[in-house]
């Protein structure tokens, strides 16, 4: 089993699965949005998606040839975004056997269609929980995958872009209750760095935000299309409403 299958096979148990820390979870970063309706951005965010998740989470509900949308050919998507027998018609859907997956895990890894979209919460939007989710790892000796996670605490996940961010530990401070001075909390405060990545900290930001860019497209890939829609929709209204009214004066003018 490769290295990359063996993370890849943990990348969702931590969005599924974890316990909250007594403060709640983070603060969200506000993923940058316009990267969804960038056709570069969305290509690098399918490529990290195929290579990093799409070994252990299907995406059932997407087929392969639905990324011609973001502007690949179908040859790209075969020689580059497929490694198996699949054919580009094909949904992204993988081989593991889900009653194998719980077994061996506690929980069968969900599917990641709709994920961007089901995270959404007062928080923020589900684009910015996954956003910050890639981000925030850290090291933790203390769980059994030496990972944590600062807006999922002791989430299943080991962190799987590790070798692109690099490491780090997160720095937590004890303060009293303000309500109740018998109680502490563990307060974050800032990351240390423990080694690099092979990427910057700016090169692998922009990596989260396309992949998360990707799997937000991936949700509702005709969500542009149907703003543009919806506009039109408005202004046509608009103006019937106008055309209706100036109508229901000239037919009632002479009705006294």
């Amino acid at each position: 089993m490769s290295k990359k299958f063996f993370l890849g096979l943990m990348l969702v148990l931590g969005l599924s699965s974890g316990v909250l820390a007594a403060g709640g979870a983070a603060p969200l970063d506000r993923f940058p949005a316009e990267r969804v309706t960038n056709l570069p951005a969305l290509q690098n965010g399918a490529r990290l998606f195929v290579n990093y998740c799409l070994n252990c989470h299907s995406a059932n509900y997407m087929r392969f040839n639905r990324m011609l949308d973001i502007g690949l050919t179908e040859e790209q998507i075969k020689n580059n975004l497929i490694f198996s027998a699949k054919k580009v018609g094909d949904p992204m859907s993988i081989t593991m056997n889900p009653v194998q997956a719980k077994d061996w895990f506690g929980a069968a890894p969900p599917d990641l269609t709709v994920v961007a979209r089901s995270r959404a919460g007062n928080g923020g939007s589900g684009a910015d929980y996954l956003y910050t989710y890639m981000r925030t790892f850290y090291r933790d000796d203390s769980t059994l995958t030496g990972w944590n996670n600062l807006v999922f605490p002791n989430a299943a996940m080991p962190h799987v872009l590790w070798e692109l961010q690099g490491q780090q530990r997160a720095v937590f401070e004890t303060e009293k209750d303000p309500h109740d001075p018998s109680k502490t909390h563990h307060v974050f405060k800032n990351f240390e760095p423990l080694t690099a990545g092979t990427l910057t900290p700016a090169q692998y930001n922009e990596a989260v935000a396309d992949l998360v860019a990707f799997m937000q497209w991936m949700g509702e890939p005709t969500q542009h299309l149907r703003v543009r829609l919806g506009v039109f929709v408005l202004l046509f209204l608009a103006v019937f409403t106008l055309i209706a009214w100036r109508l229901n004066a000239a037919y009632w003018k002479d009705v006294k």
